[in-house]
């Protein structure tokens, strides 16, 4: 399904489960910058959004209510996603609420969230480089624990490799990353080929580089 269909099919889920407040805010606070996160990072990256709510309510230490910008909850980990701008509003902030800002942060993070900040300008101007972060971000954190499919531990590390890469993975990439000879890393790329975790990304008679199928990709996400 492409980007703007499963957007607006994702959105209009949130906004329907919500209500008063928490409904306002989303409709409102969710815009330009945070769609364009979405389309320039997380789909290209990830190519779905399950998992992750926008503009996520939470409590801060002055029994208020806070909204982080995305929210991905997939145990065993929270991880908050924030949007950060540059412009006047940005450079013009007062003491207070910057150091509010901060606090707010610290809070997250002793209530056992992970957080994980993008400039509005590397997004616009590193995207690559973005998509890299959440590709690591996911096989970090979310790669250690046991798959659907039974894979062994060189496997594992094969997998882990190709999640965190946005280029194909070849078998000297796997060579160099195992420590071990060409011929066997690519041994063991045929058996993640026949495990359906791995696919070809070029070449026909011979195999030269691999992607993670579908199915591949859900170990992680």
């Amino acid at each position: 399904m492409e980007f703007s269909k499963s957007y607006d099919l994702w959105i209009e889920e949130h906004v329907e489960s919500r209500s008063s407040e928490r409904r306002r805010r989303l409709q409102e606070g969710h815009g330009h910058a945070e769609k364009l996160f979405l389309e320039q990072v997380w789909w290209p990256a990830v190519g779905q959004f399950r998992a992750l709510h926008p503009e996520y309510e939470v409590k801060d230490f002055q029994d208020g209510s806070r909204y982080i910008d995305f929210a991905y909850i997939r145990p065993p980990y929270r991880i908050a996603i924030e949007i950060d701008g540059y412009g006047p509003h940005l450079r013009d902030v007062d003491r207070t609420r910057f150091g509010d800002n901060l606090m707010r942060q610290n809070q997250l993070v002793l209530d056992g969230w992970k957080i994980i900040r993008f400039s509005y300008d590397d997004m616009m101007n590193k995207q690559r480089r973005c998509q890299q972060v959440i590709l690591q971000m996911l096989g970090r954190w979310f790669g250690e624990h046991e798959p659907v499919v039974p894979l062994l531990g060189r496997e594992l590390d094969i997998v882990r490799l190709a999640a965190g890469r946005l280029e194909p993975i070849t078998p000297a990439h796997v060579a160099a990353h195992l420590g071990i000879r060409p011929e066997n890393a690519r041994r063991w790329l045929h058996r993640l080929q026949n495990k359906n975790i791995v696919r070809s990304a070029g070449g026909s008679v011979r195999i030269r580089s691999y992607v993670l199928t579908e199915t591949g990709k859900l170990l992680f996400v």
